[in-house]
């Protein structure tokens, strides 16, 4: 599968994601600066890593989800490319439109970095399917800004749509209903705080994080 890492100014994790992808794929990902206007063509993933693009000016993720590559990413989303964005990502994603809600500071106001118990709530999209449905999977998190937030209405139609794909299974943020990844409504773009890319081998504890690349992968026909 042809592979795309989005890469803004400040982006931290995007090395890591881009080993991620290799290690599943066999092939290493473009990176695509920020900057361009186009992607490369026949992508079968756009992946927007972690970090603090453009420093977290503004709102975490708002300057990034203006910059020219990402219109390319928008209308790749609505022809079905699965986009998947973590951390930063996540909230480039609800700033750019492609998930409702926003990312707020953590209850807190600390940076949370360890790891976490997960609920596998939907196991049945494009980037859950080698989770059983309602498992309990460890990822880890680090992240100031990871609070996820909408209005009540929001939150019930993502229930009831069955678009929260993972819910915190621990207090980790204030985040509404402790949600940690969204789905958008045609199910191939997913925003998560919990970081997958660091839970690839056994070395890192695990691998909750592969099972969700290797997953795609079978469920894109790759």
């Amino acid at each position: 599968m042809k592979t795309a890492v989005i890469v803004f100014p400040g982006s931290n994790c995007d090395r890591d994601l881009a080993v991620a992808l290799r290690h599943v794929t066999g092939t290493a990902p473009d990176m695509v600066w920020h900057g361009e206007s186009e992607l490369p063509s026949d992508l079968g993933l756009i992946a927007l890593p972690g970090g603090f693009s453009y420093g977290d000016y503004l709102r975490s993720g708002a300057m990034a989800a203006r910059s020219p590559i990402m219109r390319a990413v928008v209308a790749a989303a609505e022809r079905g490319v699965p986009v998947l964005g973590i951390c930063n990502g996540f909230q480039v994603l609800t700033e750019a439109g492609l998930l409702p809600g926003a990312l707020m500071r953590n209850a807190g106001l600390n940076f949370v970095c360890r790891d976490v118990a997960l609920t596998v709530v939907n196991a049945q999209s494009t980037f859950t399917a080698r989770y059983g449905q309602s498992e309990a999977i460890s990822l880890p998190v680090a992240h100031h800004d990871g609070n996820y937030s909408a209005d009540a209405e929001t939150l019930d139609r993502l229930e009831g749509e069955g678009r929260v794909a993972l819910r915190y299974a621990e207090s980790v943020n204030g985040s509404a209903r402790q949600i940690a990844g969204v789905l958008n409504g045609a199910g191939n773009v997913l925003g998560m705080m919990p970081h997958p890319e660091r839970r690839i081998e056994a070395a890192h504890g695990g691998i909750d994080g592969l099972r969700l690349f290797t997953g795609l992968l079978e469920m894109v026909g790759a």
